[in-house]
């Protein structure tokens, strides 16, 4: 299991410290997006589709999906609409999970009898619009790092919040595109991050199809893995705006 209450505390005053420096050093937030959410909903059950994996936590890894990419094609599915379809909002960065880290592997699915309410799960859908996405997430993760759902949401939250988000719009016209332009514009929003702690995960075809921000323990950012950090510098990439 990863965080009790004292380690937690200040893991959170961490966070939070880190996310006052993001609001004094940096301007307005360019991925103006917006969102409109139920306040409640029914919680979706989330399976269990993997192995039980209860290990140490040394570090954790925010994962975040730009949505464009996850989107297209999928703008008329039902399963995706409150991401997908417009009428909730348009989305940039969204949240995949925060995701526990033990050496090379993570742990997993961790046993618990805690399950996230329907009010909790709605009040996370502006960051990751998917109730059964959000559901999943603390039962594959978040349960190996809190007891409480509530607890695992709102560092989550804060963490979240602490970011400041640069115009990738207008990065994706950028003529020679690379994973090091992407990691250089954040860290130029987020001057407290460093290029070595920011992964870039690309497709097949090298459109962006997330970031992966990676923290220690203590919840300071901090280099990331290989398995990680994704494609190197010169890797050429591009970046779906949406239709």
């Amino acid at each position: 299991m990863g965080l009790t209450a004292r380690p937690l505390r200040s893991a959170l005053r961490s966070a939070f410290v880190a996310s006052s420096l993001a609001l004094i050093t940096t301007g307005a937030n360019a991925q103006s997006y917006q969102c409109k959410m139920p306040r409640a909903l029914d919680a979706p059950y989330a399976e269990r589709n993997g192995p039980v994996r209860v290990m140490p936590v040394t570090g954790y890894v925010l994962a975040l999906s730009w949505s464009p990419e996850f989107c297209k094609g999928r703008e008329t599915r039902r399963a995706d609409a409150l991401q997908c379809s417009g009428r909730n909002g348009r989305f940039g960065f969204v949240v995949h999970g925060l995701w526990p880290q033990s050496g090379r592997s993570w742990p997993q699915y961790c046993p618990t009898r805690a399950h996230p309410t329907g009010i909790e799960v709605a009040r996370q859908l502006c960051l990751s619009p998917s109730a059964q996405l959000v559901s999943h997430q603390w039962a594959k993760h978040g349960a190996c790092m809190v007891k409480r759902p509530e607890t695992y949401f709102k560092v989550t939250r804060i963490l979240w919040n602490s970011l400041r988000w640069p115009d990738y719009d207008r990065l994706s016209r950028k003529k020679g595109l690379t994973a090091g332009d992407i990691r250089r514009e954040f860290v130029t929003a987020n001057p407290y991050w460093k290029e070595s702690q920011l992964g870039v995960k690309l497709d097949g075809k090298g459109w962006l199809e997330k970031l992966q921000l990676c923290y220690a323990k203590n919840f300071r950012p901090t280099r990331c893995s290989p398995r990680n950090y994704g494609a190197k510098d010169d890797t050429a990439a591009k970046i779906w705006r949406g239709l």
